[in-house]
C-alpha cells in the first residue's frame, strides 16, 4: 500500500484501481478540497477507479462540495465506511442529494468488518467495468 498526503487528508492506494481517503478531524470539505483530491487521483489512476472513504474522523462538507463530490468521470464506485450513526446519516444525506447523478455510493459499518466488505464491493463494482 502506498501512502500519500494532501492538504486535508491521507490517501492510501490500496490497489491499481482503489484509493482510501481518511479526512482529517474537524475539517469542512470545500469545493477547492474536492478539486485537489480529484486532481491527485487523476494523476495516480490512468482509468476507472473506486474510492473508499474511511470516516474514522468527524468532518463535514460544504453544500457546494456535496454537489461536486464523486463527479469525476473515472470514479466507478464510492464506499463510505462509517463508525457512528451521524456518519451514516451524513453519507445517506449526500447520496440522496445526488440521486439525479446516479452516484454509485454504498455505506458500510466500520464496526462490523465494513472496511473489508467495502473493499470487496469496490472490487466487484470495478470488475463490472473490467477494472480490478
Amino acid at each position: 500500500m502506498r501512502k500519500h498526503r494532501i492538504s486535508f487528508a491521507d490517501i492510501n492506494i490500496i490497489s491499481d484501481s482503489i484509493a482510501e481517503i481518511i479526512i482529517d478531524e474537524g475539517v469542512e470539505i470545500s469545493i477547492e478540497m474536492v478539486e485537489e483530491y480529484d486532481n491527485f487521483l487523476a494523476c495516480i489512476f490512468n482509468g476507472n477507479y473506486g474510492v473508499l472513504i474511511n470516516k474514522i474522523n468527524h468532518y463535514s462538507y460544504s453544500l457546494g462540495a456535496q454537489f461536486i463530490m464523486g463527479s469525476s468521470e473515472n470514479i466507478v464506485a464510492i464506499a463510505a465506511v462509517n463508525y457512528t450513526e451521524q456518519g451514516k446519516k451524513s453519507s445517506k444525506d449526500i447520496a440522496s442529494r445526488r440521486t439525479i447523478d446516479q452516484l454509485n455510493l454504498r455505506t458500510f459499518s466500520g464496526l462490523n468488518l465494513g472496511w473489508q466488505d467495502a473493499i470487496t464491493w469496490l472490487h466487484l463494482e470495478l470488475a463490472k467495468t473490467n477494472v480490478t
